[in-house]
């Protein structure tokens, strides 16, 4: 899938640059927020504080990170990169 196949309308609804929040859900692993950063700092390059939080049974983790994203492309590409993360289940 190509970023052009998302077909999203964030330039309709957005004005760029913007702070954009992403939460990646995936697999309980110490190493997953340090993973969702390391594929953010290879487009947007900076200090990132993410915050993680465990669901109720510790099966999984919850990563949101605050990215200022300065084009609809650069919004997809990290949606779709971060989705491919291994063990993440969902980005929202």
């Amino acid at each position: 899938m190509t970023n052009s196949d998302l077909n999203t309308r964030f330039e309709e609804l957005m004005e760029f640059p913007a702070s954009f929040p992403y939460k990646v859900v995936g697999d309980a692993d110490d190493t997953l927020a340090d993973r969702v950063v390391a594929v953010v700092q290879k487009h947007v390059p900076g200090d990132y504080v993410p915050s993680t939080k465990a669901s109720s049974k510790g099966t999984y983790y919850s990563i949101t990170i605050r990215v200022t994203v300065e084009n609809k492309e650069m919004v997809e590409t990290l949606y779709t990169e971060l989705a491919a993360i291994e063990g993440v289940k969902r980005v929202l």
